[in-house]
């Protein structure tokens, strides 16, 4: 057994027997399957994954080659459905979105276009926008050898801290989820309060009679 598994949610003692079972390519599953199901959090999977390599389980390159194999092929899925979605079909629901307007696309294109590889690499490492950052990156076709060396970069950076985190604080591992929740919970604020002001303005313009394309 890698660990006592008793004061661990069901997800986590699921990611723990798949690690047992399948070695370093259980890793990599459990954080393939992170990038589509967030209710799977890499700050809980990643440290109990180095912890498992501080008692023998696998090697920590091992595991560290696997986590971020399995980043860049959960990635990979997202980045397709953004391909298959595509921006004609985007703009047409767009259209369709109370307080939303065609415009708002091009702008975020604009925005993709100057900024999408820091945009992919530096998403990586941000709680949430970690797998969603995939989908922009295949609506607008970035190239996908680009793509695959961007999000194995940033994935090898936060895969080897969380690792590394649980590889030496050995027993003490689930002192890394109290500060990966803090990093979360300011992400989501910082959403929260974009989607409030953002919410906010189109209704004040709605109101004014100025929302136009």
């Amino acid at each position: 057994m890698i660990m006592e598994t008793d004061h661990l949610n069901a997800v986590a003692r699921w990611a723990v027997s798949l690690m047992e079972s399948l070695g370093g390519p259980g890793a990599g599953l459990t954080i393939a399957l992170e990038n589509l199901f967030p209710p799977l959090p890499s700050e809980i999977i990643l440290p109990l994954a180095g912890f498992a390599a501080s008692r023998g389980t696998f090697g920590l390159v091992e595991v560290l080659l696997w986590t971020t194999l399995g980043s860049v092929v959960g990635a990979l899925i997202l980045y397709g459905l953004g391909a298959w979605l595509g921006r004609d079909r985007l703009r047409r629901i767009v259209a369709r979105v109370p307080l939303m307007k065609v415009s708002d696309v091009d702008r975020a294109e604009a925005w993709f276009d100057r900024h999408g590889s820091k945009a992919v690499f530096f998403g990586r490492m941000i709680p949430l926008f970690r797998s969603l950052i995939s989908i922009p990156a295949g609506l607008e076709r970035m190239s996908p050898v680009r793509f695959i060396l961007l999000t194995a970069a940033g994935s090898a950076i936060w895969n080897t801290i969380f690792v590394l985190a649980g590889f030496f604080l050995g027993e003490n591992w689930g002192m890394v989820e109290q500060y990966a929740d803090v990093l979360q919970l300011l992400v989501i604020s910082a959403v929260a309060i974009a989607v409030v002001s953002f919410v906010a303005v189109r209704v004040r313009q709605r109101g004014r009679g100025k929302m136009v394309g």
